[in-house]
């Protein structure tokens, strides 16, 4: 039975998943030579597109096992926001004899600890989602990243916001011609929540939307997080906020809780933008909460990064698998908005 190890608590959600899946092994006790084994480390189990990422990764072993006739034996641990537990977690599958290690930072900007493990031992990593420095990737040949361009997110959500600010009134509330905004910010210095801010305001702008920022607050990617600082910025600022740009769907969700717990009526509400295309998040575009939010494809990013894992473990061939400089798998985002949010929310179905 797979394993879930934690810095802190287990999941209950994840314990289902763990009922599915084998852990990582000592090579001695696998009878079976056709058989690898794959370590997963994440940066926070409670993270809602990781959580679902990981949902996605282990639903395409069945297939893959079927597909290959390899018996694939996996264990997911949770690192719980620590970068140092999550060091020991690469140590403890290293020793257990994973044949690849997936990564999803906890720290993108301190890698080093674990490229000097998995390159000791000649055990391949593949980093996903966080994306670390590039000069960190090319430290050693057996280093790949799997995820998305975060400035493609930014500039979708910015597209989005210009398009309803340019054909809907009613969203400038003080009738001054700007589009006046508040930021919630994923974390401090986070290449992606940086990225992903600054490309939503410059796209802004040139759509020729005017705009003046009244406040942001950093809430590390969590909902609850988010709703204390949208609270914050409501008390601050109130009806002035008419556009609210949050760096992924559970902020942007948080958001919308803080409205609701002030009971704020629908009709006053900002224009809120989220980023991750989440199963929470797609619902509440359907049911217009989010005018908005770009598509993060999970699925995509879950089968490329078993697809490398497996090839990589096994000793194939890599050039089936659309590399860029022999480092990289990106998948591209995808504006979504209420009339074409059923597509993406059946997407598992097609």
């Amino acid at each position: 039975m797979r394993r879930i190890k934690t810095g802190v608590k287990r999941g209950m959600a994840w314990c289902l998943i763990a009922m599915m899946l084998s852990g990582c092994q000592n090579k001695d006790a696998l009878q079976d030579p056709k058989s690898i084994r794959i370590g997963v480390t994440v940066y926070d189990q409670y993270d809602t597109f990781i959580s679902q990422l990981i949902t996605c990764f282990s639903a395409d072993l069945s297939a893959k096992e079927k597909e290959t006739g390899t018996v694939i034996h996996i264990e997911v641990y949770n690192a719980a926001d620590s970068q140092t537990t999550q060091n020991s977690q690469v140590e403890e599958m290293l020793e257990n004899g994973c044949d690849v290690i997936c990564v999803n930072l906890v720290d993108r900007t301190d890698p080093t600890t674990i490229i000097d493990l998995a390159e000791k031992q000649n055990i391949p990593l593949i980093f996903f989602n966080r994306e670390l420095v590039e000069e960190d990737l090319e430290r050693w040949n057996r280093l790949y990243y799997v995820g998305a361009k975060a400035f493609e997110s930014g500039v979708m959500q910015g597209e989005i916001a210009a398009e309803i600010f340019q054909s809907d009134p009613s969203v400038d509330k003080n009738q001054d011609g700007i589009f006046q905004y508040v930021v919630l910010e994923g974390e401090a210095g986070h290449q992606d929540a940086i990225v992903r801010t600054e490309y939503a305001v410059s796209t802004l702008v040139e759509q020729q939307v005017l705009v003046e920022k009244l406040g942001y607050g950093i809430a590390n990617w969590n909902r609850a997080q988010a709703q204390t600082k949208m609270t914050q910025m409501l008390d601050q600022h109130g009806k002035e906020i008419e556009l609210v740009l949050a760096n992924n769907d559970d902020m942007a969700l948080g958001a919308v809780d803080a409205l609701k717990a002030l009971q704020i009526p629908r009709e006053d509400w900002p224009v809120i933008m989220g980023i991750d295309g989440t199963d929470v998040g797609l619902e509440a575009v359907a049911n217009k909460e989010l005018a908005g939010t770009v598509y993060n494809d999970k699925e995509g990013q879950a089968l490329a990064m078993l697809n490398l894992a497996y090839q990589l473990a096994t000793g194939g061939e890599l050039s089936d698998l659309a590399l860029e400089d022999e480092k990289y798998i990106r998948l591209p985002y995808a504006k979504v908005e209420s009339e074409d949010v059923e597509r993406y929310q059946n997407r598992e179905k097609l």
